[in-house]
């Protein structure tokens, strides 16, 4: 169990993709998310293994939540800067966490 407390130093934000991108170094097919968090953020980067699911034209313009209070962390050649949230479903490919209307990049989830 966790605390209250420690479940708010998890900051969780809304932002739109603006690009995504192949990452053929991967280890696992993977794509290059740059995220628009919002004049307060700004953007973002993230490695995300969502290629099963989602063709990387129709990611654009699509708002996802990430946690992005992690430090950043190196994927192969890559640093990714927040961790998109996502659900692996029954074959285990990851479905992206996303509000079910538009809203504000930077808005916090809580």
């Amino acid at each position: 169990m966790i605390s209250w407390s420690d479940f708010e130093k998890i900051d969780m934000r809304v932002g739109t993709i603006v690009k995504a991108e192949e990452f053929p170094e991967a280890h696992k097919p993977a794509y290059i998310l740059t995220i628009d968090f919002g004049p307060e953020i700004g953007l973002k980067k993230s490695s995300a293994q969502i290629t099963n699911l989602y063709n990387k034209k129709r990611l654009k313009g699509e708002q996802v939540i990430a946690v992005v209070n992690f430090p950043p962390k190196q994927i192969g050649p890559f640093m990714s800067e927040c961790l998109v949230m996502g659900i692996y479903n029954e074959q285990n490919d990851v479905v992206l966490l996303r509000p079910q209307r538009e809203v504000m990049n930077g808005c916090k989830v809580g």
